[in-house]
């Protein structure tokens, strides 16, 4: 992998022109793991600056990667519940999955198939149960990302953070750019830009999102190593059924990956309606001398 050449990263509070870019010669797994742990990696020095004492961490999705012992010692002694991709579960690291049984005797930790959340719509955690939810490169394959938002909100505790990171529109322009032909692409099931996802964090009752950008380019040696990572982070309907005419692939490949953060603050006011917050009335208390 050659480090630094160019990328650009933008926020809605500010505009900073940062460097990235990369050459590989091996795929992504079906499950882009190692994109996740590249991710997870950036996401986790985002929160260097964040204060939280984490008691309890939820992992969606959860795999296996160098992040996850990072985020051991960053909250030491939390329980870590996890929803797992069933397809990546068997090359976890046996320190990983000791551990894991460790957190499941002694801490009570909870891991669901991802795949349950997907048919059911819910989280299988009870309301304000978690301090913390980290959700890596997921965002832009559900089909309804407010419902999901909603699910976090009711899990996070008062004062717990939401952080994730998924991939933004502009992922795959190359690819889109071509004349389609055999080369059956489709859109991620939510392309939202980071504005969108900032709007929609406020209009599920979060607080204070920050949200930023930064475009990783992708270089690549052969068609089929592009190919096979398009496939993985399900920009094609479908493989090509023959082979492409020489020079048809662009031989690189744009990631827009949007991070994101926002807090739970004030759960005991109801949703706010004609810009309105209504509070519960066991929630005011009487001032005494």
């Amino acid at each position: 992998m050659k480090s630094a050449i160019r990328a650009s990263k933008k926020s809605e509070r500010y505009f900073v022109e940062i460097a990235w870019g990369a050459e590989y010669t091996e795929r992504m797994t079906q499950s882009i793991t190692w994109l996740q742990d590249e991710i997870a990696d950036r996401m986790l020095q985002k929160l260097d600056i964040v204060k939280l004492d984490a008691k309890a961490v939820l992992l969606i999705p959860e795999f296996p990667g160098e992040y996850f012992s990072v985020l051991k010692k960053r909250f030491p002694g939390a329980r870590v519940d996890g929803l797992y991709e069933e397809d990546v579960s068997s090359i976890t690291s046996m320190r990983t999955k000791l551990f894991q049984l460790w957190q499941r005797v002694f801490k009570g930790a909870h891991r669901s198939p991802l795949k349950d959340y997907l048919r059911t719509g819910k989280l299988a955690l009870s309301d304000s149960s978690v301090d913390l939810i980290f959700c890596d490169l997921l965002l832009q394959d559900l089909p309804d990302p407010p419902h999901f938002l909603q699910e976090c909100w009711r899990v996070l505790r008062e004062g717990g953070l939401l952080t994730f990171s998924y991939l933004g529109p502009d992922t795959g322009k190359e690819l889109r750019a071509l004349e389609v032909g055999t080369l059956k692409l489709k859109n991620l099931a939510s392309p939202w830009d980071m504005h969108d996802m900032g709007d929609a964090l406020l209009g599920e009752r979060f607080s204070d999102p920050v949200m930023d950008m930064e475009y990783l380019h992708l270089d690549y040696e052969s068609d089929d190593l592009l190919l096979a990572d398009a496939d993985a982070l399900k920009l094609l309907q479908m493989k090509p059924t023959h082979a492409l005419g020489k020079g048809f692939l662009p031989q690189k490949l744009t990631l827009e990956v949007v991070y994101g953060h926002a807090w739970v603050i004030g759960k005991h006011l109801a949703k706010a309606q004609d810009s309105v917050a209504y509070i519960d009335i066991n929630q005011i208390g009487r001032k005494t001398r």
